[in-house]
Protein backbone atom coordinates (compact mmCIF):
# COMPACT_ATOMS: atom_id res chain seq x y z
CA UNK A 1 0.00 0.00 0.00
CA UNK A 2 2.76 2.49 1.18
CA UNK A 3 4.36 1.96 -2.75
CA UNK A 4 1.73 2.42 -4.17
CA UNK A 5 0.76 5.89 -2.36
CA UNK A 6 4.15 6.47 -3.14
CA UNK A 7 4.06 6.32 -6.96
CA UNK A 8 0.30 7.82 -6.91
CA UNK A 9 2.03 11.02 -4.93
CA UNK A 10 5.11 11.19 -7.83
CA UNK A 11 2.60 11.12 -10.90
CA UNK A 12 1.95 14.69 -10.65
CA UNK A 13 5.44 15.27 -10.84
CA UNK A 14 5.99 13.12 -13.88
CA UNK A 15 2.83 14.28 -15.72
CA UNK A 16 4.31 18.34 -15.36
CA UNK A 17 3.61 20.78 -18.26
CA UNK A 18 6.49 21.44 -20.26
CA UNK A 19 6.47 25.38 -20.08
CA UNK A 20 8.85 27.02 -22.44
CA UNK A 21 9.67 30.57 -21.38
CA UNK A 22 10.57 33.18 -24.06
CA UNK A 23 11.98 36.86 -23.05
CA UNK A 24 11.24 38.91 -25.98
CA UNK A 25 12.26 42.94 -26.42
CA UNK A 26 8.66 44.41 -26.49
CA UNK A 27 5.01 43.93 -26.40
CA UNK A 28 3.06 43.39 -30.06
CA UNK A 29 0.97 46.11 -31.50
CA UNK A 30 -1.99 43.68 -31.38
CA UNK A 31 -2.91 40.53 -32.68
CA UNK A 32 -4.88 40.71 -36.13
CA UNK A 33 -1.76 40.96 -37.42
CA UNK A 34 -3.16 42.14 -41.28
CA UNK A 35 -2.91 45.59 -39.27
CA UNK A 36 0.37 45.63 -38.07
CA UNK A 37 3.85 45.57 -39.96
CA UNK A 38 6.49 45.11 -37.13
CA UNK A 39 8.48 41.61 -36.70
CA UNK A 40 7.26 41.69 -32.82
CA UNK A 41 3.62 41.45 -33.66
CA UNK A 42 4.23 38.55 -36.39
CA UNK A 43 6.06 36.55 -33.80
CA UNK A 44 3.23 36.74 -31.50
CA UNK A 45 0.46 36.99 -34.06
CA UNK A 46 1.29 34.80 -36.85
CA UNK A 47 3.93 32.65 -35.99
CA UNK A 48 2.53 31.40 -32.97
CA UNK A 49 -1.69 31.51 -33.52
CA UNK A 50 -1.76 31.37 -37.33
CA UNK A 51 -0.99 29.26 -40.49
CA UNK A 52 -1.60 30.37 -44.11
CA UNK A 53 -2.21 28.33 -47.84
CA UNK A 54 1.47 27.86 -47.96
CA UNK A 55 4.93 28.45 -45.89
CA UNK A 56 8.43 29.38 -46.87
CA UNK A 57 11.24 26.78 -46.10
CA UNK A 58 14.53 28.80 -44.59
CA UNK A 59 16.35 26.04 -44.69
CA UNK A 60 15.32 24.31 -48.07
CA UNK A 61 14.48 27.98 -49.66
CA UNK A 62 11.65 27.08 -51.36
CA UNK A 63 7.59 27.03 -50.50
CA UNK A 64 5.83 24.35 -48.69
CA UNK A 65 2.33 23.26 -48.51
CA UNK A 66 0.60 24.27 -44.85
CA UNK A 67 -3.38 24.36 -45.31
CA UNK A 68 -2.84 24.30 -48.88
CA UNK A 69 -2.55 20.76 -49.75
CA UNK A 70 -1.49 21.20 -53.28
CA UNK A 71 -1.37 24.11 -55.88
CA UNK A 72 -1.49 24.85 -59.84
CA UNK A 73 -0.50 28.20 -61.66
CA UNK A 74 -2.50 28.45 -65.27
CA UNK A 75 0.13 28.71 -68.16
CA UNK A 76 -0.79 32.77 -68.26
CA UNK A 77 0.71 33.31 -64.46
CA UNK A 78 -2.96 34.86 -64.09
CA UNK A 79 -5.11 31.67 -61.89
CA UNK A 80 -3.83 30.09 -58.50
CA UNK A 81 -6.14 27.38 -57.54
CA UNK A 82 -5.73 25.70 -54.23
CA UNK A 83 -6.61 22.51 -52.22
CA UNK A 84 -7.27 22.56 -48.71
CA UNK A 85 -6.74 20.30 -45.91
CA UNK A 86 -10.12 19.09 -44.55
CA UNK A 87 -8.72 18.14 -41.32
CA UNK A 88 -7.38 21.61 -39.26
CA UNK A 89 -9.42 22.84 -36.85
CA UNK A 90 -9.39 26.35 -35.56
CA UNK A 91 -8.81 26.79 -31.32
CA UNK A 92 -11.22 26.07 -29.04
CA UNK A 93 -10.93 29.22 -26.31
CA UNK A 94 -13.27 30.63 -23.86
CA UNK A 95 -14.75 33.20 -26.46
CA UNK A 96 -15.16 30.59 -29.60
CA UNK A 97 -15.99 26.84 -30.27
CA UNK A 98 -15.88 26.31 -33.94
CA UNK A 99 -18.58 23.99 -35.32
CA UNK A 100 -16.63 22.22 -38.35
CA UNK A 101 -12.85 22.63 -39.97
CA UNK A 102 -11.69 25.00 -42.43
CA UNK A 103 -12.81 25.44 -45.32
CA UNK A 104 -13.02 28.03 -48.59
CA UNK A 105 -15.36 30.67 -46.64
CA UNK A 106 -12.32 31.35 -44.41
CA UNK A 107 -10.08 31.86 -47.23
CA UNK A 108 -12.25 33.98 -48.38
CA UNK A 109 -13.30 35.83 -45.34
CA UNK A 110 -9.08 36.44 -44.05
CA UNK A 111 -8.57 38.23 -47.87
CA UNK A 112 -11.83 39.80 -48.68
CA UNK A 113 -12.03 41.82 -45.97
CA UNK A 114 -9.02 43.64 -46.57
CA UNK A 115 -9.11 43.83 -50.37
CA UNK A 116 -12.99 44.80 -50.50
CA UNK A 117 -14.09 48.35 -49.03
CA UNK A 118 -17.76 47.44 -49.22
CA UNK A 119 -16.87 43.93 -46.80
CA UNK A 120 -18.61 44.61 -43.09
CA UNK A 121 -15.21 43.86 -41.87
CA UNK A 122 -12.84 46.34 -43.73
CA UNK A 123 -13.15 49.32 -41.53
CA UNK A 124 -12.58 47.15 -38.49
CA UNK A 125 -9.09 47.83 -38.80
CA UNK A 126 -7.89 50.90 -37.48
CA UNK A 127 -4.73 50.97 -38.61
CA UNK A 128 -5.75 49.71 -42.15
CA UNK A 129 -4.43 46.92 -44.07
CA UNK A 130 -0.68 48.16 -44.48
CA UNK A 131 1.08 45.10 -46.24
CA UNK A 132 -1.66 44.10 -48.34
CA UNK A 133 -1.91 47.87 -49.66
CA UNK A 134 2.18 48.03 -49.96
CA UNK A 135 1.75 44.71 -52.03
CA UNK A 136 -1.12 46.57 -54.16
CA UNK A 137 -3.44 43.20 -53.51
CA UNK A 138 -6.65 45.04 -54.08
CA UNK A 139 -5.22 45.87 -58.13
CA UNK A 140 -3.67 42.82 -58.00
CA UNK A 141 -6.48 40.38 -57.31
CA UNK A 142 -9.37 40.51 -59.50
CA UNK A 143 -11.30 37.89 -57.84
CA UNK A 144 -11.14 34.98 -55.30
CA UNK A 145 -13.89 32.07 -55.22
CA UNK A 146 -14.59 29.19 -54.05
CA UNK A 147 -15.48 26.37 -56.87
CA UNK A 148 -16.34 23.75 -53.52
CA UNK A 149 -15.90 23.62 -50.03
CA UNK A 150 -12.28 23.02 -50.07
CA UNK A 151 -10.73 24.75 -52.90
CA UNK A 152 -9.92 28.41 -53.73
CA UNK A 153 -8.97 30.05 -57.20
CA UNK A 154 -7.60 33.44 -56.79
CA UNK A 155 -7.19 35.19 -60.36
CA UNK A 156 -4.84 38.15 -60.80
CA UNK A 157 -5.62 41.40 -62.84
CA UNK A 158 -1.74 40.84 -64.07
CA UNK A 159 1.52 38.41 -63.55
CA UNK A 160 2.97 38.77 -60.34
CA UNK A 161 5.94 36.25 -59.59
CA UNK A 162 6.09 37.07 -56.06
CA UNK A 163 2.44 36.51 -55.55
CA UNK A 164 2.52 33.01 -54.03
CA UNK A 165 5.88 33.57 -51.71
CA UNK A 166 3.68 36.78 -50.11
CA UNK A 167 1.16 34.58 -49.68
CA UNK A 168 3.65 32.84 -46.85
CA UNK A 169 3.93 36.16 -44.99
CA UNK A 170 1.91 36.82 -41.60
CA UNK A 171 -0.03 39.17 -42.77
CA UNK A 172 -1.75 36.22 -45.31
CA UNK A 173 -2.55 34.31 -42.50
CA UNK A 174 -5.92 32.74 -42.71
CA UNK A 175 -8.76 33.26 -39.71
CA UNK A 176 -12.07 31.43 -39.15
CA UNK A 177 -14.58 33.09 -40.70
CA UNK A 178 -17.35 31.52 -38.03
CA UNK A 179 -15.55 33.14 -35.43
CA UNK A 180 -15.89 36.72 -37.17
CA UNK A 181 -19.49 36.44 -38.32
CA UNK A 182 -19.78 35.43 -34.31
CA UNK A 183 -18.22 38.61 -32.94
CA UNK A 184 -19.92 40.77 -35.63
CA UNK A 185 -23.10 39.85 -34.56
CA UNK A 186 -22.36 40.38 -31.11
CA UNK A 187 -21.26 44.05 -31.98
CA UNK A 188 -17.92 42.82 -30.41
CA UNK A 189 -15.25 42.85 -34.11
CA UNK A 190 -12.49 44.54 -31.84
CA UNK A 191 -12.02 41.06 -29.81
CA UNK A 192 -10.34 39.88 -33.22
CA UNK A 193 -7.62 41.55 -32.33
CA UNK A 194 -7.59 41.13 -28.37
CA UNK A 195 -8.87 37.70 -28.10
CA UNK A 196 -7.78 36.12 -31.26
CA UNK A 197 -8.45 32.60 -32.72
CA UNK A 198 -5.66 30.68 -35.17
CA UNK A 199 -5.64 27.38 -36.62
CA UNK A 200 -1.67 27.03 -35.40
CA UNK A 201 0.25 25.59 -32.84
CA UNK A 202 -0.24 27.19 -30.41
CA UNK A 203 -3.66 28.42 -28.58
CA UNK A 204 -3.65 32.29 -26.89
CA UNK A 205 -4.65 32.56 -23.20
CA UNK A 206 -3.93 35.95 -21.98
CA UNK A 207 -1.85 39.25 -22.72
CA UNK A 208 -1.04 41.58 -20.46
CA UNK A 209 1.04 44.83 -22.18
CA UNK A 210 4.45 45.18 -21.53
CA UNK A 211 4.43 42.10 -19.26
CA UNK A 212 3.31 39.07 -20.76
CA UNK A 213 1.89 36.46 -23.43
CA UNK A 214 0.47 33.53 -22.45
CA UNK A 215 -0.50 30.66 -24.65
CA UNK A 216 -1.65 27.14 -24.71
CA UNK A 217 -0.42 24.06 -27.13
CA UNK A 218 -2.73 23.11 -29.61
CA UNK A 219 -4.04 19.29 -29.11
CA UNK A 220 -5.74 19.43 -32.61
CA UNK A 221 -3.09 21.19 -34.68
CA UNK A 222 -3.04 19.33 -37.65
CA UNK A 223 0.57 18.93 -38.19
CA UNK A 224 0.68 17.62 -34.68
CA UNK A 225 1.22 18.48 -31.13
CA UNK A 226 3.63 21.13 -30.29
CA UNK A 227 6.49 20.03 -27.89
CA UNK A 228 6.01 21.76 -24.87
CA UNK A 229 2.69 22.40 -23.55
CA UNK A 230 2.64 26.18 -23.04
CA UNK A 231 4.75 29.12 -23.75
CA UNK A 232 5.37 32.10 -22.19
CA UNK A 233 6.32 35.39 -23.83
CA UNK A 234 8.11 37.27 -20.89
CA UNK A 235 8.26 40.46 -22.45
CA UNK A 236 11.69 42.21 -20.99
CA UNK A 237 12.83 45.10 -22.78
CA UNK A 238 16.04 45.10 -21.71
CA UNK A 239 18.92 42.48 -22.95
CA UNK A 240 21.16 42.68 -19.80
CA UNK A 241 17.65 41.22 -18.04
CA UNK A 242 16.79 39.03 -20.46
CA UNK A 243 20.56 37.56 -19.66
CA UNK A 244 20.16 37.82 -16.48
CA UNK A 245 16.54 35.58 -16.79
CA UNK A 246 18.19 33.27 -18.59
CA UNK A 247 21.16 32.46 -16.18
CA UNK A 248 18.00 32.54 -13.04
CA UNK A 249 16.07 29.84 -15.59
CA UNK A 250 13.63 31.99 -15.51
CA UNK A 251 13.52 32.05 -19.60
CA UNK A 252 15.00 29.23 -21.68
CA UNK A 253 15.15 31.41 -24.58
CA UNK A 254 16.56 34.84 -24.79
CA UNK A 255 15.79 36.71 -27.88
CA UNK A 256 17.65 39.32 -29.60
CA UNK A 257 20.53 39.69 -27.08
CA UNK A 258 23.29 42.23 -27.67
CA UNK A 259 26.61 40.95 -28.94
CA UNK A 260 28.18 41.70 -25.85
CA UNK A 261 25.71 38.80 -24.10
CA UNK A 262 27.04 36.32 -26.47
CA UNK A 263 30.11 36.68 -25.70
CA UNK A 264 28.85 36.55 -22.49
CA UNK A 265 28.05 33.05 -22.06
CA UNK A 266 30.73 31.45 -23.72
CA UNK A 267 32.16 29.96 -20.60
CA UNK A 268 28.75 29.24 -18.87
CA UNK A 269 28.23 25.19 -19.63
CA UNK A 270 24.29 25.76 -18.94
CA UNK A 271 23.57 28.13 -22.06
CA UNK A 272 24.64 28.18 -25.51
CA UNK A 273 23.55 30.41 -28.54
CA UNK A 274 22.51 29.18 -32.11
CA UNK A 275 22.67 32.31 -34.92
CA UNK A 276 22.06 32.36 -38.77
CA UNK A 277 22.97 35.02 -40.76
CA UNK A 278 20.01 37.35 -41.14
CA UNK A 279 18.36 38.26 -44.07
CA UNK A 280 17.84 41.88 -43.07
CA UNK A 281 19.15 44.93 -43.36
CA UNK A 282 18.89 47.76 -40.44
CA UNK A 283 19.35 51.45 -41.44
CA UNK A 284 17.71 55.04 -41.12
CA UNK A 285 14.92 56.28 -42.76
CA UNK A 286 15.07 59.61 -44.49
CA UNK A 287 12.33 61.65 -44.65
CA UNK A 288 11.88 62.87 -48.64
CA UNK A 289 8.69 64.68 -47.60
CA UNK A 290 10.16 66.85 -44.98
CA UNK A 291 12.33 69.93 -45.93
CA UNK A 292 15.66 70.27 -46.64
CA UNK A 293 15.59 66.01 -46.45
CA UNK A 294 13.53 66.74 -49.82
CA UNK A 295 16.72 67.43 -51.39
CA UNK A 296 18.97 64.46 -52.71
CA UNK A 297 22.40 66.62 -51.97
CA UNK A 298 20.94 66.55 -48.04
CA UNK A 299 19.87 63.20 -48.29
CA UNK A 300 23.70 62.51 -49.93
CA UNK A 301 25.58 64.68 -47.00
CA UNK A 302 23.86 62.45 -44.07
CA UNK A 303 25.24 59.55 -45.86
CA UNK A 304 28.51 60.99 -46.41
CA UNK A 305 28.74 62.12 -42.94
CA UNK A 306 28.67 59.02 -41.13
CA UNK A 307 31.22 56.94 -40.09
CA UNK A 308 29.61 53.60 -40.64
CA UNK A 309 32.55 51.51 -40.16
CA UNK A 310 32.72 52.96 -36.07
CA UNK A 311 28.87 52.37 -35.75
CA UNK A 312 29.08 48.34 -36.56
CA UNK A 313 31.93 48.02 -34.99
CA UNK A 314 30.43 50.15 -31.90
CA UNK A 315 26.66 49.00 -31.79
CA UNK A 316 27.61 45.74 -33.86
CA UNK A 317 30.70 44.67 -32.17
CA UNK A 318 31.92 42.29 -34.77
CA UNK A 319 28.30 40.77 -35.58
CA UNK A 320 27.05 42.22 -38.72
CA UNK A 321 28.52 43.66 -41.76
CA UNK A 322 28.20 46.99 -43.05
CA UNK A 323 24.92 48.02 -45.07
CA UNK A 324 25.45 49.75 -48.86
CA UNK A 325 22.07 49.34 -49.77
CA UNK A 326 18.41 47.86 -48.68
CA UNK A 327 19.78 44.05 -49.66
CA UNK A 328 21.69 41.58 -47.79
CA UNK A 329 24.70 40.05 -49.73
CA UNK A 330 23.07 36.65 -49.80
CA UNK A 331 19.92 38.16 -51.90
CA UNK A 332 20.13 36.61 -55.43
CA UNK A 333 19.79 40.29 -57.36
CA UNK A 334 22.17 42.27 -55.02
CA UNK A 335 24.27 44.85 -56.74
CA UNK A 336 27.71 44.07 -56.08
CA UNK A 337 29.29 46.78 -58.08
CA UNK A 338 27.06 49.72 -56.16
CA UNK A 339 30.15 51.66 -54.42
CA UNK A 340 28.08 52.70 -51.28
CA UNK A 341 29.05 56.41 -49.22
CA UNK A 342 32.66 56.62 -48.09
CA UNK A 343 33.19 58.73 -45.09
CA UNK A 344 33.83 61.66 -46.53
CA UNK A 345 32.53 65.02 -43.98
CA UNK A 346 34.56 67.59 -46.39
CA UNK A 347 32.28 65.82 -49.48
CA UNK A 348 29.21 66.29 -47.02
CA UNK A 349 29.84 69.90 -46.37
CA UNK A 350 29.97 70.60 -50.00
CA UNK A 351 26.97 69.15 -50.77
CA UNK A 352 25.28 70.87 -48.27
CA UNK A 353 26.29 74.10 -49.67
CA UNK A 354 25.13 73.40 -53.06
CA UNK A 355 21.77 73.15 -51.60
CA UNK A 356 22.14 76.17 -49.99
CA UNK A 357 22.37 75.11 -46.37
CA UNK A 358 26.04 76.29 -46.01
CA UNK A 359 25.32 77.25 -42.45
CA UNK A 360 23.86 73.51 -42.10
CA UNK A 361 19.76 72.98 -40.73
CA UNK A 362 18.24 71.36 -37.43
CA UNK A 363 16.49 67.56 -37.95
CA UNK A 364 15.47 64.77 -35.66
CA UNK A 365 16.49 61.39 -35.07
CA UNK A 366 13.75 58.82 -34.16
CA UNK A 367 14.79 55.73 -32.09
CA UNK A 368 13.36 53.47 -29.92
CA UNK A 369 14.27 52.96 -26.44
CA UNK A 370 14.88 49.21 -26.31
CA UNK A 371 17.83 47.16 -28.29
CA UNK A 372 16.68 44.76 -30.89
CA UNK A 373 18.44 42.39 -33.60
CA UNK A 374 18.49 45.57 -35.68
CA UNK A 375 19.09 48.01 -33.43
CA UNK A 376 21.24 46.63 -30.59
CA UNK A 377 22.29 49.66 -28.77
CA UNK A 378 19.57 52.36 -29.87
CA UNK A 379 20.71 54.67 -27.73
CA UNK A 380 24.75 55.02 -28.63
CA UNK A 381 23.46 54.87 -32.18
CA UNK A 382 21.43 57.84 -32.44
CA UNK A 383 24.56 59.16 -30.20
CA UNK A 384 27.14 58.53 -32.97
CA UNK A 385 24.70 59.63 -36.10
CA UNK A 386 24.26 62.89 -33.71
CA UNK A 387 27.93 63.45 -33.42
CA UNK A 388 28.89 62.68 -36.93
CA UNK A 389 25.96 65.33 -38.43
CA UNK A 390 26.75 68.09 -36.13
CA UNK A 391 30.52 67.78 -37.75
CA UNK A 392 28.72 69.25 -40.76
CA UNK A 393 26.48 71.39 -39.61
CA UNK A 394 22.86 69.30 -38.94
CA UNK A 395 21.98 69.60 -35.50
CA UNK A 396 19.66 66.79 -34.62
CA UNK A 397 17.40 66.09 -32.02
CA UNK A 398 17.40 62.72 -30.28
CA UNK A 399 13.96 61.58 -29.20
CA UNK A 400 13.62 58.30 -27.68
CA UNK A 401 10.05 56.77 -28.52
CA UNK A 402 8.27 53.37 -27.41
CA UNK A 403 7.91 51.12 -30.06
CA UNK A 404 4.64 50.68 -30.77
CA UNK A 405 4.28 54.87 -30.75
CA UNK A 406 7.23 55.51 -32.60
CA UNK A 407 5.55 52.75 -35.39
CA UNK A 408 2.31 54.39 -35.23
CA UNK A 409 3.71 57.84 -35.98
CA UNK A 410 6.30 56.68 -38.46
CA UNK A 411 3.72 55.13 -40.48
CA UNK A 412 2.25 58.74 -40.55
CA UNK A 413 5.29 60.14 -41.66
CA UNK A 414 5.88 62.36 -38.62
CA UNK A 415 9.62 61.49 -38.40
CA UNK A 416 12.81 63.00 -39.88
CA UNK A 417 15.40 60.27 -39.31
CA UNK A 418 14.56 57.18 -38.38
CA UNK A 419 16.07 53.73 -36.78
CA UNK A 420 14.86 51.11 -38.21
CA UNK A 421 14.90 47.82 -39.89
CA UNK A 422 13.53 45.43 -42.71
CA UNK A 423 13.03 41.77 -42.63
CA UNK A 424 12.28 40.21 -46.28
CA UNK A 425 10.19 37.00 -45.11
CA UNK A 426 9.70 34.90 -47.97
CA UNK A 427 12.93 34.80 -49.65
CA UNK A 428 12.30 36.66 -52.62
CA UNK A 429 14.34 40.37 -53.36
CA UNK A 430 10.92 42.15 -54.08
CA UNK A 431 9.95 42.18 -50.17
CA UNK A 432 12.55 44.23 -49.47
CA UNK A 433 11.69 46.66 -52.72
CA UNK A 434 7.91 46.76 -52.90
CA UNK A 435 7.37 47.44 -49.24
CA UNK A 436 10.17 50.25 -48.83
CA UNK A 437 10.11 51.96 -51.97
CA UNK A 438 6.89 51.34 -53.79
CA UNK A 439 4.63 54.32 -54.57
CA UNK A 440 1.30 52.31 -52.92
CA UNK A 441 3.95 51.81 -50.13
CA UNK A 442 3.75 55.82 -49.43
CA UNK A 443 0.29 55.82 -48.62
CA UNK A 444 0.01 52.51 -46.48
CA UNK A 445 3.05 53.81 -44.28
CA UNK A 446 5.72 51.15 -44.63
CA UNK A 447 8.21 53.45 -46.98
CA UNK A 448 9.18 55.25 -44.47
CA UNK A 449 11.86 57.33 -47.05
CA UNK A 450 8.05 58.45 -48.01
CA UNK A 451 9.88 58.95 -51.64
CA UNK A 452 7.18 57.92 -54.95
CA UNK A 453 9.44 57.93 -58.00
CA UNK A 454 7.76 57.10 -61.37
CA UNK A 455 11.07 55.52 -63.27
CA UNK A 456 11.65 53.32 -59.82
CA UNK A 457 8.06 52.70 -59.35
CA UNK A 458 8.18 51.18 -62.84
CA UNK A 459 11.26 48.99 -62.28
CA UNK A 460 9.93 47.19 -59.27
CA UNK A 461 6.42 46.52 -61.10
CA UNK A 462 8.14 45.13 -64.24
CA UNK A 463 10.22 43.05 -61.80
CA UNK A 464 7.01 41.74 -60.39
CA UNK A 465 5.22 40.58 -63.68
CA UNK A 466 8.35 38.97 -65.28
CA UNK A 467 8.97 35.18 -65.03
CA UNK A 468 12.85 35.35 -65.37
CA UNK A 469 14.98 35.62 -62.37
CA UNK A 470 17.92 37.18 -64.63
CA UNK A 471 15.80 39.88 -65.96
CA UNK A 472 14.21 40.14 -62.67
CA UNK A 473 18.04 40.93 -61.13
CA UNK A 474 18.43 43.63 -63.82
CA UNK A 475 15.87 45.19 -63.37
CA UNK A 476 16.30 44.99 -59.55
CA UNK A 477 19.72 46.51 -59.64
CA UNK A 478 18.30 48.94 -61.94
CA UNK A 479 16.50 49.57 -58.73
CA UNK A 480 19.12 49.67 -56.08
CA UNK A 481 21.17 52.03 -58.21
CA UNK A 482 18.53 55.20 -58.17
CA UNK A 483 17.75 53.88 -54.64
CA UNK A 484 21.63 54.61 -53.56
CA UNK A 485 21.90 57.74 -55.99
CA UNK A 486 18.46 59.37 -54.02
CA UNK A 487 20.11 58.37 -50.80
CA UNK A 488 16.70 57.02 -49.55
CA UNK A 489 18.49 55.49 -46.62
CA UNK A 490 21.42 55.52 -44.89
CA UNK A 491 21.92 51.80 -45.15
CA UNK A 492 23.37 50.74 -41.85
CA UNK A 493 24.15 46.49 -41.12
CA UNK A 494 23.76 43.51 -42.21
CA UNK A 495 23.12 41.35 -38.87
CA UNK A 496 23.78 37.77 -37.74
CA UNK A 497 20.49 37.03 -35.63
CA UNK A 498 21.29 35.54 -32.39
CA UNK A 499 19.43 33.61 -29.81
CA UNK A 500 20.77 32.71 -26.46
CA UNK A 501 19.18 29.46 -24.83
CA UNK A 502 19.01 27.12 -22.10
CA UNK A 503 21.32 23.97 -22.72
CA UNK A 504 17.40 22.35 -21.84
CA UNK A 505 16.45 23.64 -25.10
CA UNK A 506 16.30 20.98 -27.96
CA UNK A 507 14.92 21.55 -31.67
CA UNK A 508 15.49 25.63 -32.15
CA UNK A 509 16.43 26.99 -35.18
CA UNK A 510 17.13 31.29 -35.36
CA UNK A 511 15.31 31.97 -38.50
CA UNK A 512 17.20 34.09 -41.02
CA UNK A 513 13.79 36.40 -41.57
CA UNK A 514 13.15 36.50 -37.97
CA UNK A 515 10.25 34.53 -37.34
CA UNK A 516 9.74 32.17 -34.68
CA UNK A 517 8.83 28.52 -34.78
CA UNK A 518 8.54 27.05 -31.07
CA UNK A 519 6.52 24.08 -32.03
CA UNK A 520 9.08 21.64 -32.98
CA UNK A 521 10.65 22.76 -29.37
CA UNK A 522 11.71 19.99 -26.36
CA UNK A 523 12.35 20.85 -23.01
CA UNK A 524 14.99 18.27 -22.05
CA UNK A 525 14.85 16.77 -18.53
Amino acid sequence: MRLLLATLLCTPLLAQAATLSVCTEASPEGFDVVQYNSLTTTNASADMLMNRLVEFDAEQGRLLPSLARSWSISDDGLVYDFKLRDDVRFHQTAEFTPSRTLNADDVLFSFQRMLDSAHPWHPVAASGYPHAQSMQWPSLIARIEAPDAHSVRITLTRRDATFLATLSMGFASIYSAEYADQLLAAGTPQKLNSAPVGSGPFVFERFQKDAVVRYRANPDYFAGKPGVDRVIFAITPDSAVRLQKLRRGECQIALSPKPQDVQAIAGDARLKSAQTAAFMTAFVGINSQHPPLDKPQVRQAINLAFDKASYVKAVFEGSAEPANGPYPPNTWSFARELPGYAHDPARARALLAEAGLAEGFKTTIWTRPSGSLLNPNPSLGAQLLQADLAKVGIDAEIRVIEWGELIRRAKAGEHDLLFMGWAGDNGDPDNFLTPQFACASVESGLNFARYCDEALDKLIAEGKASSDQSERSRLYQQAQKIIQEQALWLPLAHPTAFALLSEKVQSYMVSPFGRQNFAAVRLAP
